[in-house]
């Protein structure tokens, strides 16, 4: 055998090594970078619109279309949730069969129903148990059910919607929507996994709300190439902040993260995974709030 063969096959095979190897640490990257991370919410919002939700409870179920026949002459929006169902597991039951048990044995409830132009479709042959726990997530975040407690997050929950975050960040700062050319292709919610990478504690949580950016980032080309490069950015809030708000802003987050009651879809993290800092109380502003 000429002595170019075996050359040739161990070139090869080092080649091939060589690929796999750049595969697998391709495939790593993505895992652990790129690749799209959402939370319940989000994904359940998605999954709604795929789905056909919107058809008849209007843009991410805020307003239901006109329903001939129905006592109320629209299908209901999820804003309207407290008169339908009490809990997430009525929420379940709407999606999976169409109506609750308790519903099902109403006579009254069933006349409604025949005489409606527009009738609630059962979807569970069609979807997943994790897909119907993430509509249900969806639904109870639209709904705004979920109210914390504490009053300082009230307030904090209020201000993020006087502000104008939740245009971008959604419902409670809770949706994923889409920004082209960022290093996911989204805006990161607050309650999902992407957040901790964003902000690691409340001095960065602060930046990110006054100045649109942190000092870490901007220290850092690659994080600096994908924020030139997405087509949304971060305001800069300094300006327009109240006193306290940095306070009640940042306690609202910490209760999507860990005081709100955790969806079947998971996706509050436990208390004290991501942030290194306690928020301040009322009455007790941190240095530098605005």
């Amino acid at each position: 055998m000429p002595p170019q063969i075996p050359r040739a096959f161990s070139f090869v095979k080092k080649f091939l090594q060589l690929l796999l190897l750049f595969a697998m640490a391709g495939l790593a990257l993505w895992t652990t970078t790129f690749r799209p991370n959402l939370n319940a919410v989000e994904r359940g919002r998605r999954l709604a619109e795929k789905t056909g939700c919107f058809g008849c409870h209007g843009p991410e179920g805020m307003e239901g279309a006109s329903n001939p026949g129905r006592a109320g002459r629209t299908v209901p929006s999820y804003k309207a949730l407290m008169m339908f169902a009490t809990t997430e597991q009525d929420v379940r039951e709407w999606i999976r069969d169409g109506v609750t048990v308790a519903r099902a044995k109403s006579e009254t409830w069933r006349a409604n129903r025949d005489a409606s132009a527009l009738r609630m479709p059962a979807f569970g042959k069609r979807l997943k148990a994790r897909e119907i726990d993430d509509l249900a997530a969806f639904v109870m975040a639209v709904s705004g059910e979920e109210a914390p407690k504490d009053s300082l997050a009230l307030v904090g929950r209020g201000r993020a919607k006087e502000l104008g975050c939740t245009g971008c960040h959604g419902v409670d700062g809770r949706y994923s929507r889409p920004n082209p050319g960022s290093l996911k292709g989204y805006i990161p919610s607050w309650d999902g996994p992407d957040f901790p990478e964003l902000v690691r504690n409340r001095q960065e949580f602060d930046e990110w709300v006054e100045r649109g950016n942190t000092r870490r980032f901007e220290t850092n080309p690659i994080a600096m190439y994908f924020l030139r490069r997405a087509a949304l950015h971060m305001p800069a809030f300094k300006r327009f902040l109240a006193p306290g708000d940095l306070d009640a802003l940042w306690t609202h987050v910490r209760w999507l993260r860990t005081g709100r009651p955790a969806a079947a879809g998971g996706s509050a993290p436990a208390a004290g995974s991501d942030q290194d800092d306690e928020p301040t109380t009322a009455g007790a502003p941190r240095s530098g709030s605005r």
